[in-house]
């Protein structure tokens, strides 16, 4: 057993990581989502992709300058520990390790598992489910919630056991991903103007029986899931070769492809098939209608590996949680979680905690969000308001770059945080505005879950001083 983790991924790894993390179910899932919000408005959806990106690149461009100055054990854990206190920095890997990586990996592991019925179902049609695929067995069904189990355990266990074959994965789903992408931006605009529905979507609306009230916050704030998640290319800084070199690089490099491959897909949607058939069926429609029923599918199945590349991605994040603490001899049990296996160079210990809490928030988003057991109290979406959280414990650190880091030419000091803080706020406004009353639910569970952790720590410094 030792502390400390092995240099193990150079560039090509950490863009994977950057952008195949991000480009992963969101970008599937949400262009229907942001189209419904938008009460089927083409042009509205694509102007919140827009903006989304903006702010995303913004935010990535300020802490890559923060990469090159701060590393320890975790990227955005070391920044908020460097900028604003140790303190902050504490509460900061709390929350990213029993909130933000859990909730998250629980989600993207259940739209694998959806996604893969989907396929399943597409190809072989009388594929028996328990609950009928047109009853949304393929949803909220037991084979759909069996399978999220399994693609769970599974990717902890090649992240726990084999690292570098979790880096591999992780490269080859990221260049897997890309081709029904980059096929639906060039075919799907090609095959939108040739047969005119691509005119079509820009000129007219579809039929939208729950438009949301703010539609423009409301899809700005969907984007903020699919744009999620190049924060945790920062989790193995530690583990990168030359770190203060490749991890800007790679956070740079990522993030262009990330808004570039997003913004040509969902145009090349549009040109697939038509706003009401997007909103009805999902943005898979419009593989089928321009690729037909069998290649359609298999592109489908690009997509299952795709959302695998994510889930993957945010478990090598997740893993890696309460160790980034431990490292620092803060959090429960230190001792317990530091240790790195001898012969994986893993925190084993911190990936089984991580793993229990991530089944722990795919219990509560099965029980709220897909079965809906409950309405009212303590319903909230657990997709996307552990993203708002972190852009708004961004802020803190944003201010105090531009206040400390005095060396720095303006524009890396004031004028990119600056913008980064306007964008983190419309974030904020964003969320408030579309989820209403979810926002204080979510904000008491918050509340809960980080008086543990200062209650762990408060423990750990009385039993030191004791």
């Amino acid at each position: 057993m030792s502390d400390h983790l092995e240099r193990r991924y150079g560039l090509f790894t950490a863009v994977c990581m950057v952008a195949g993390i991000v480009i992963g179910s969101g970008v599937f899932f949400k262009a229907q989502t942001i189209l419904t919000k938008t009460g089927g408005d083409m042009p509205l959806g694509i102007l919140a992709w827009i903006i989304g990106g903006a702010i995303m690149l913004v935010c990535l461009l300020t802490f890559s300058f923060m990469s090159q100055k701060y590393e320890k054990v975790n990227g955005l854990v070391d920044y908020a520990e460097a900028t604003v206190g140790p303190r902050y920095g504490y509460y900061m890997g709390w929350f990213t390790s029993t909130i933000y990586f859990p909730s998250m990996t629980a989600a993207l592991a259940w739209v694998s598992a959806r996604y893969t019925l989907e396929f399943i179902v597409s190809a072989a049609p009388d594929f028996p489910l328990t609950v009928p695929a047109a009853q949304g067995g393929c949803v909220i069904g037991p084979e759909c919630m069996a399978l999220t189990l399994f693609y769970l355990c599974a990717i902890y266990t090649v992240n726990v056991l084999s690292p570098a074959l979790a880096g591999r994965l992780q490269t080859g789903t990221t260049v897997i991903k890309l081709i029904p992408l980059g096929l639906m931006a060039v075919v799907g605009l090609i095959f939108g103007l040739v047969t005119g529905t691509m005119q079509q979507n820009f000129v007219t609306a579809a039929q939208v029986a729950d438009t949301a009230e703010n539609p423009l916050f409301a899809a700005v704030c969907c984007t903020a899931f699919a744009y999620e998640g190049w924060i945790i290319a920062t989790s193995i800084n530690s583990e990168i070769r030359d770190s203060k070199k490749n991890l800007p690089r790679a956070l740079i490099i990522g993030g262009l492809i990330i808004v570039a491959a997003y913004l040509l897909y969902y145009i090349g949607v549009a040109g697939g098939a038509t706003n009401q058939q997007l909103i009805d069926k999902g943005a898979t429609v419009a593989f089928t209608n321009i690729f037909g029923g069998t290649l359609g599918n298999v592109l489908n199945l690009f997509i299952v590996i795709s959302c695998l590349g994510t889930t993957n991605g945010l478990m090598m994040g997740c893993t890696r949680g309460m160790y980034s603490l431990a490292a620092r001899g803060e959090g429960p049990a230190p001792r317990v979680y530091v240790q790195v296996d001898g012969a994986t160079h893993m925190p084993t210990n911190s990936s089984v905690l991580a793993l229990m809490i991530t089944a722990a928030w795919f219990l509560y988003f099965y029980a709220s969000n897909l079965a809906c057991l409950w309405s009212g109290p303590f319903v909230f979406d657990s997709t996307e308001l552990p993203i708002i959280t972190i852009y708004t414990m961004y802020l803190p650190i944003l201010v105090q770059w531009m206040r400390k880091e005095k060396t720095e030419p303006v524009l890396r000091r004031f004028i990119l945080p600056a913008f980064a803080v306007c964008g983190c706020l419309f974030m904020v406004l964003a969320s408030i505005l579309s989820h209403g009353m979810g926002c204080l639910w979510y904000l008491i569970v918050y509340a809960a879950i980080m008086f543990i952790g200062w209650l762990a720590d408060h423990l750990r410094r009385k039993k030191q001083a004791a």
